[in-house]
C-alpha cells in the first residue's frame, strides 16, 4: 500500500499526445490526483478525481486533458491532447486515503509516485 508506479510520459512535437498511466494497488478508496514540476517553478494541479467519481481540471488543460479511472485495476490515466511547450514538467501521480477539504492541495496527498517526464518540443 501506498506504492505508486507511473508509466508513460516522454518527448512529443507540440501538439501531439501522450498518455499517463499510475497504478495505486491497495489504494482502491482514495482520491488520485496528478501533479507537475517544471524547471525552475513550484508544482501545480494538473486534474484529479475524487474517490466519489468527482474530477476537476487546471484550467489550462481543461478540453485537452482527460481523466479516467479503472476501479478494478485501481489505475488512474491522464490523456493529453494537443500538448504545448509549456506542458513541459515531471508529472507526479499522488493519492489520499483521507479525508481532505482541497483536493487541488499538495499537502492533503500521502502518496506519491517516482515521477516522469513529459517533454514538449515547438
Amino acid at each position: 500500500q501506498g506504492q505508486l508506479v507511473e508509466t508513460g510520459g516522454g518527448l512529443v512535437q507540440a501538439g501531439g499526445s501522450l498518455r499517463l498511466s499510475c497504478a495505486a494497488p491497495g489504494l482502491s478508496d482514495s482520491h488520485m490526483a496528478w501533479f507537475r514540476q517544471a524547471p525552475g517553478r513550484e508544482g501545480e494541479f494538473v486534474a484529479g478525481v475524487s474517490k466519489f467519481g468527482t474530477t476537476a481540471y487546471k484550467d489550462a488543460v481543461k478540453g485537452r486533458f482527460t481523466l479516467s479511472r479503472d476501479d478494478a485495476t485501481n489505475t488512474l490515466t491522464l490523456q493529453m491532447n494537443t500538448l504545448k511547450p509549456e506542458d513541459t514538467a515531471v508529472y507526479y501521480c499522488a493519492a489520499c486515503d483521507r479525508p481532505t477539504s482541497n483536493l487541488r492541495e499538495s499537502a492533503a496527498y500521502p502518496y506519491w509516485g517516482q515521477g516522469t517526464q513529459v517533454t514538449v518540443s515547438a
